[in-house]
């Protein structure tokens, strides 16, 4: 009996000891995913007066991209686009955004990076802003789309009245361009933990310690019990209006803005720091990127394109091509920088693989840039296709990129990219078409200011892209339209659900 039991105890451990083995031999991923944070913003990037010394930091001991794009140009579409690998229009989530009554959202039979990597035993969670959708009975709310915990206000802040927001010099929602109301007749922006909401109106000011420690903690936890993790961390910052913790008020050169943005970098330094403490930095791929590029509606209220042409919701690289910076020391050679030509899109197919799961049998349009990250060589990527903010079938991708060339067939400004941008270009209600279509040297004119169309020795090129727009579209499948569905304003999160009168009445307290 007594030989038994410890062949008992013995088997025991060593299923537990296998187990822990297994599991961590699955290298951990936090995706940080920044609201409206354009190519020009960080310090690593060039800016004089951003203070990101964590992301310089994670810049300086892994991988910064130069050539790196987000999928779509706004919030919605691009959420959607990083987690199934697929472009926007498939999944439905156009034209322009999902608001807190939608009755759409991410269709439920798409897959996400959470899905597949809870289906490999990883411990999943997201923090922040979800923006794909709630519906009714939180139908399309992150836990229904592989994520076992979530925590955070699950849509844009400047959606919803506010009470503790923003700094006592800038007042409310838009009141610093001439706005008197504070927010739009919604409900109170709601903090959910899961599916609960612990707290309405939510408290910008306090925010992002929130978001942090549920961050370390969850770090914390899976590190414990031995379980690999996937940690989708999407910012409620730098989105307009900006705002920021005490602490960072008045804490930068850069003012509003680069106070919201120093506010993000502390907390990415948070996250990097408890991986240390925890002992799984060395186990642990990070990511860090943009939505979309910079909304220059809000001046210096908002963010910086750089060197590149306007910005958010146009189809210039002002508004796709962000910031990005992959992280995993002993993996990821430290202090490169590479000008290969990657997407948001390739993030799922590359974490899959890093997870060891299966790509879902649906069109990926995402390609696995591990060979990029890893051993510093060329990109799978030689193409991406443009969408407007309000796509239409019949006109299709405004723009193509080809290699290191990209073809403008359609232009249009945008009111998130300013009505007094320098750049008339940039303003809205300024659609052009093009025909022949522009076209630039990307690597040589990353700002798009010298079309070469007419140059005879670049006709072969516009043909061989010609003919890739075509093959493309042709096969393209679009997803019926969730943000033409219709609304209904008892879908706003509640915490007194039938409560009267309703909005004002969703209060915690």
């Amino acid at each position: 009996m007594k030989y038994e039991m410890v062949n008992y105890k013995l088997g025991m451990f060593l299923l537990i000891f296998l187990r822990i083995h297994a599991s961590s031999s699955k290298p951990n991923v936090v995706i940080l995913f920044a609201d409206d944070v354009g190519y020009g913003d960080l310090g690593c990037y060039g800016h004089p007066t951003s203070f990101t010394p964590n992301l310089n930091k994670m810049a300086e001991d892994g991988l910064l991209l130069t050539s790196f794009y987000s999928a779509a140009n706004l919030c919605s579409p691009s959420r959607a686009a990083l987690l199934t690998g697929r472009y926007q229009i498939r999944s439905g989530i156009y034209p322009f955004v999902l608001s807190p009554d939608s009755t759409g959202g991410l269709p439920r039979n798409e897959t996400t990076i959470a899905q597949i990597l809870k289906n490999q035993g990883y411990r999943t969670a997201m923090i922040g802003k979800w923006d794909l959708g709630i519906g009714k009975d939180l139908v399309h709310f992150p836990t229904n789309y592989g994520f076992e915990r979530y925590f955070g206000i699950p849509y844009v802040h400047g959606a919803c009245p506010c009470e503790k927001c923003f700094y006592p010099n800038v007042g409310c929602q838009w009141s610093v361009f001439g706005g008197d109301k504070c927010g739009f007749d919604n409900t109170y922006c709601p903090i959910f933990q899961d599916t609960k909401i612990t707290q309405q109106p939510a408290d910008l000011m306090t925010l992002m310690e929130d978001y942090s420690s549920f961050a370390r903690d969850f770090i914390s936890q899976s590190a414990r019990e031995g379980s690999p993790f996937f940690l989708y961390y999407a910012f409620n910052h730098c989105h307009f209006p900006q705002f920021a913790g005490k602490r960072f008020r008045n804490f930068t050169e850069r003012g509003i803005y680069g106070d919201s943005l120093a506010e993000i970098d502390w907390s990415v330094g948070q996250v990097i720091d408890q991986l240390r403490e925890n002992g799984i930095e060395n186990n642990t791929f990070v990511f860090f990127t943009s939505d979309n590029g910079a909304a220059l509606r809000d001046m210096y209220y908002g963010g910086s394109s750089g060197m590149l042409k306007c910005g958010k919701a146009t189809t210039y690289e002002g508004g796709h091509r962000v910031p990005a910076i992959a992280y995993w020391p002993g993996q990821i050679s430290p202090g490169q920088r590479s000008p290969e030509f990657t997407t948001t899109l390739d993030l799922l197919p590359t974490i899959t693989k890093l997870g060891g799961g299966s790509l879902p049998k649906v069109t990926i349009d995402g390609m696995d840039m591990s060979s990029v990250l890893f051993q510093q060589s060329k990109s799978p990527r030689d193409s991406m296709f443009y969408y407007s903010a309000f796509p239409e079938q019949k006109i299709g991708a405004y723009a193509v990129r080809y290699k290191n060339f990209k073809a403008h067939y359609y232009t249009e400004g945008s009111p998130q990219s300013g009505m007094y941008n320098p750049d008339a270009d940039c303003h809205p209600n300024n659609t052009v078409k093009h025909n022949p279509p522009l076209l630039f040297d990307l690597n040589e004119d990353p700002g798009e200011l010298y079309n070469l169309n007419m140059k005879s020795q670049y006709a072969s090129i516009l043909l061989d892209i010609d003919k890739l727009k075509i093959k493309f579209e042709a096969a393209m499948t679009w997803g019926t339209s969730q943000v033409n569905k219709p609304k209904d304003r008892r879908l706003e999160p509640c915490c007194k659900p039938g409560c009267d009168p309703f909005p004002s009445c969703c209060r915690c307290d």
